[in-house]
């Protein structure tokens, strides 16, 4: 049996994080997407916030289930026995970085291999820092995120009481 982890920070889960996780729930056999809790970061959302977004989204992908760690990532690999980590990528830039991390994680640990999937088309622009960006500015985020992350990313922008992008 084939165990891949889809790790990343989630702040919020868009459509293309869940376009990677439809995809690469074919590909294996169980998907763990894995929620970092890097407390060096502030984050929107808490580790547990984006947990449960991403239970709700992935609901009805029986293959998946949805986790958070802190720490290395390889460590976490190692403990709960992973045979592939999996990595999104929109653009060269990220290529660049991705293979870094992907060369240096299969230094440290010869268990995993780190398959990447490139981002359908039509999530190629989008990232968690775009939603979070037009959000706060009070734009329309319902082409990047499912209704349910919207309510909440517009509520969390409402109760740190940020508006047009600055505190009142």
């Amino acid at each position: 049996m084939t165990s891949a982890i889809y790790p990343g920070s989630f702040d919020p889960v868009t459509f293309g994080h869940i376009d990677i996780i439809k995809r690469a729930s074919k590909l294996f056999d169980s998907l763990t997407v894995s929620v970092l809790d890097n407390k060096a970061k502030s984050a929107l959302f808490s580790a547990d916030d984006r947990v449960k977004m991403l239970e709700e989204v992935c609901a009805d992908i029986p293959n998946v289930t949805v986790d958070s760690f802190s720490g290395l990532l390889v460590d976490y690999v190692r403990k709960n026995n992973f045979d592939v980590v999996i990595r999104g990528l929109r653009a060269i830039t990220d290529f660049e970085y991705e293979l870094q991390m992907a060369q240096t994680n299969r230094k440290l640990l010869l268990q995993a291999d780190t398959v990447f999937l490139t981002t359908s088309l039509e999530y190629a622009y989008l990232s968690s820092t775009t939603v979070r960006e037009v959000a706060a500015f009070g734009g329309d985020i319902s082409l990047f995120v499912p209704d349910s992350v919207a309510e909440r990313v517009y509520k969390k922008y409402r109760e740190n009481g940020e508006q047009n992008g600055r505190k009142d």
